[in-house]
């Protein structure tokens, strides 16, 4: 246990299918606040009457970054934080960081409080865990199309790659989670 109110924001980053949300999901039922990257851009999403389909996210995620700047994820999901830390937050999970941009400018706005966790898993896994989700399932043509707009479109292999920690998810639950509680408890996250 730790006995300083330090503030700790524990970012999780991955390819779709990695198994994010899993271990996003683990460590909020701890308890713990979350902001959603994700949510940003679904939010804005249903400010503007469009439906929640893949296609529309993917055609607004990247029209909204051109037109709003390749921060825009990351400036909104900062004020939700500082207003969690006002709120006597003091460890935070960040669901679903997308991009070098949004890496970079977290950095920056929180340079020793953020920690960052890439979640893998092989390519043959992912896809099929893709395929086979209960909402927005992909083919395996639609999951290397996204595999290649998250790589190539939005830089998320950068932060992957520059993460502080990694968890191979290739295994059960229990391994996922075992996996997790360690690097809670290698960097203090747990109060």
């Amino acid at each position: 246990m730790i006995t300083t109110n330090k503030i700790k924001i524990i970012a999780f980053v991955g390819l779709a299918g990695a198994g994010k949300s899993v271990a996003v999901d683990y460590v909020t039922a701890k308890g713990y606040p979350k902001v959603y990257f994700g949510g940003v851009i679904l939010d804005a999403l249903t400010e503007t009457g469009l439906e929640h389909t893949q296609e529309n996210e993917k055609k607004f995620r990247e029209e909204i970054r051109a037109r709003e700047g390749k921060d825009f994820v990351a400036q909104r999901i900062i004020k939700q934080i500082h207003s969690l830390i006002d709120a006597g937050q003091h460890r935070i999970v960040a669901d679903g960081l997308y991009s070098w941009t949004e890496y970079k400018v977290l950095k920056h706005e929180f340079p020793g409080e953020l920690e960052l966790v890439a979640i893998v898993a092989p390519k043959r896994l992912r896809h099929y865990r893709l395929l086979t989700r209960p909402v927005r399932p992909l083919t395996q043509t639609e999951s290397d199309q996204r595999d290649w707009a998250e790589i190539e479109g939005i830089e998320k292999g950068g932060p992957i790659a520059i993460a502080d920690h990694f968890i191979i998810n290739d295994g059960s639950m229990e391994q996922l989670h075992e996996q997790v509680d360690k690097v809670l408890t290698d960097i203090d996250f747990i109060i």
